[in-house]
């Protein structure tokens, strides 16, 4: 198949490119670098040294024999590019990543929070103006995330995408339906993801797009089979307190003696899923898509929730680190449960990789290997969601554990 994959550079982009083209596909990364321009913006670095994106293709090219095409695309800003892209290129399938992906960033103040909004909902737009303007029949994969349905859920579990409902006519009559799961986005960035449901619903009504939205969990761990083959190759790791994710977040600050904190009571469950599953469900996607006229297909991505504080605990347990709670800049509940139904990727093949000791390990010694490139200053979150957060309190003080 022909594939483009929008953000093809980025933390989740780069390792499914790789993925896909090692599978005998044809891939065009299209990326305006915004990633790496968020990193200069914030005086952040990965903790692994990322290549430039040509040296990442030369070594793909070198290491396997195979060729990665590169466009810079801005795909909220350049229309016209993105539609030649797609005339261009021609491609089966597109897997849209171009969003910026990280709620605390979405919520650092109104600039970042309209420079969100207009980016990712003007990407996911004119991707699918685009397609159809172009006139082809290109299926659509979105990363979307599980915050679009909020974390409290009422003793239920999270169905995939749609809730069985009944309404009761004015005569009496008891009517089925099913309606997209009642939205309840947590920050600006998990808004833009409901409104992107949206513009999937209404082009798959009016135009048969063919479209698939991945709502997924907080992905875990470092490399994939691919990124591993070549030190050039390497994938992000992110650990600053806008980009890192938490159990990411968590090792890094292991490694280097500073004490895991955990935001609030650390009652927030939470939905995981190891990056190497996100590549194969990627791929499970693509090779599964729905028919022209189809409503959006949605899968619930992920493999298993946690609460933070027995990730926390565990993490300690392994690293000897310490723990301790920190206010909690964000706007939630300090306990919630999480059941999600997960069974669409099941079915079709997946093999969850499970978090173990021994995977904890592994993505330990990547950030005991890097330890030297960790800024502290960079570890704590300062994005409050509102104005009426800890007033004059760093968001990630320290505070003792009672």
């Amino acid at each position: 198949m022909r594939i483009i994959v929008f953000g093809g550079d980025g933390f989740c982009g780069w390792p499914a490119s790789l993925h896909l083209s090692d599978l005998g596909h044809e891939v065009m990364i299209a990326d305006n670098l915004s990633r790496r321009a968020i990193d200069e913006e914030l005086g952040a670095e990965s903790l692994t040294p990322i290549a430039s994106i040509a040296d990442r293709l030369a070594a793909w090219r070198e290491v396997s024999g195979r060729e990665i095409a590169f466009r810079d695309v801005d795909l909220a800003a350049d229309y016209d590019a993105l539609l030649t892209a797609l005339e261009e290129f021609r491609p089966d399938a597109v897997v849209h990543f171009a969003e910026q992906r990280a709620a605390p960033y979405s919520m650092k103040d109104a600039g970042h929070k309209r420079y969100t909004v207009d980016n990712n909902v003007r990407a996911t737009h004119n991707l699918l103006a685009a397609i159809v303007e172009s006139g082809l029949d290109v299926h659509v994969v979105h990363l979307g995330t599980m915050g679009v349905y909020g974390y409290g859920t009422a003793g239920m579990q999270i169905p995939e995408g749609y809730l069985d409902v009944q309404v009761t006519t004015p005569d009496g009559e008891t009517i089925d339906q099913q309606i997209l799961y009642p939205s309840n986005p947590g920050s600006v960035y998990h808004m833009t993801k409901v409104l992107d449901q949206h513009l999937f619903a209404f082009y798959a009504k009016n135009d048969r797009l063919r479209v698939t939205d991945l709502h997924q969990g907080i992905i875990w761990g470092t490399n994939t089979t691919q990124t591993s083959l070549d030190e050039r190759l390497v994938n992000r790791f992110d650990y600053d307190g806008d980009y890192g994710t938490v159990l990411n977040r968590f090792l890094v600050e292991a490694a280097v003696g500073y004490p895991l904190t955990v935001h609030g009571t650390g009652g927030q469950t939470r939905a995981f899923i190891h990056i190497q599953d996100m590549v194969r469900c990627v791929q499970i996607a693509i090779e599964n898509p729905p028919e022209a006229g189809d409503r959006v297909k949605i899968f619930n991505q992920m493999t298993e929730t946690h609460r933070v504080r027995d990730l926390a605990a565990q993490i300690a347990e392994i690293t000897g680190a310490r723990v301790e709670l920190t206010p909690n800049p964000r706007q939630e509940s300090a306990e919630n449960e999480l059941h999600v139904v997960n069974r669409s990727f099941l079915d079709l093949g997946l093999e969850p990789t499970r978090l173990s000791e021994g995977l904890l390990r592994e993505v330990e010694e990547t950030a005991g290997r890097y330890r030297d490139r960790v800024d502290l200053e960079r570890i704590p979150s300062r994005s409050l969601w509102t104005s009426r957060q800890a007033p004059g309190v760093p968001p990630s003080a320290p505070v003792p554990v009672a």
